[in-house]
């Protein structure tokens, strides 16, 4: 797996953090302390005092650790995990007026608004939409310095979830060149009736 020098510098907003701790306890609460005791030293260390929305947060600790120890301990696949984490997250993020906003518009703009709120998740990190058309869009992300399966499986899960708030069926999502593959962006194929 490809691992960047600039771990330190990879950060993730709180509101992402917060996310996971809140999968846990909504979808496994009587496991949560299992999963807490898990996470290494400086996960259960900022999900004990609490991530804080608006702050930024090393994304090693703050999202990776914790998301592939919520594979481990509840999924048979780092992609199931990861995955319904990233699915969570959407369906929290767009409630109330924004799930209004997400149904009526079109799919196409919603993914690709999606791929610039993304920028304000993750940093540094650029993405953008490509190709969209009537039924299908891609979405690249160019520069992420600490790329990581766990991550592009939340944003995947998150776009997928996004569609179906937005009444799609038949969704695909694909990562069709990665990062962590030594590619030099990752590339989300997306589809949808």
């Amino acid at each position: 797996m490809y691992i960047s020098k600039n771990l330190k510098n990879m950060q993730v907003k709180g509101t992402a953090v917060r996310s996971i701790s809140d999968f846990v306890k909504n979808k496994y609460p009587d496991r949560f302390v299992e999963w807490l005791s898990a996470l290494p030293p400086e996960s259960q260390k900022l999900f004990r005092n609490g991530a804080l929305s608006n702050e930024w947060y090393p994304i090693k600790y703050a999202a990776i650790e914790p998301t592939r120890i919520v594979s481990d301990l509840f999924y048979t696949s780092l992609r199931d995990g990861a995955w319904d984490c990233g699915r969570y997250s959407a369906e929290t993020a767009l409630s109330g007026i924004y799930k209004i906003y997400v149904m009526m518009a079109n799919p196409g703009h919603i993914i690709e608004r999606a791929s610039r709120v993304f920028q304000a998740y993750y940093q540094p990190c650029e993405m953008a939409a490509l190709n969209r058309k009537n039924k299908s869009v891609e979405v690249a992300i160019t520069k992420f310095s600490m790329p990581d399966q766990v991550i592009e499986y939340r944003i995947g899960g998150w776009m997928e979830k996004a569609l179906e708030i937005s009444g799609c069926k038949n969704i695909n999502v694909n990562v069709v060149l990665s990062m962590t593959k030594g590619e030099k962006q990752t590339l989300f194929q997306i589809s949808w009736e």
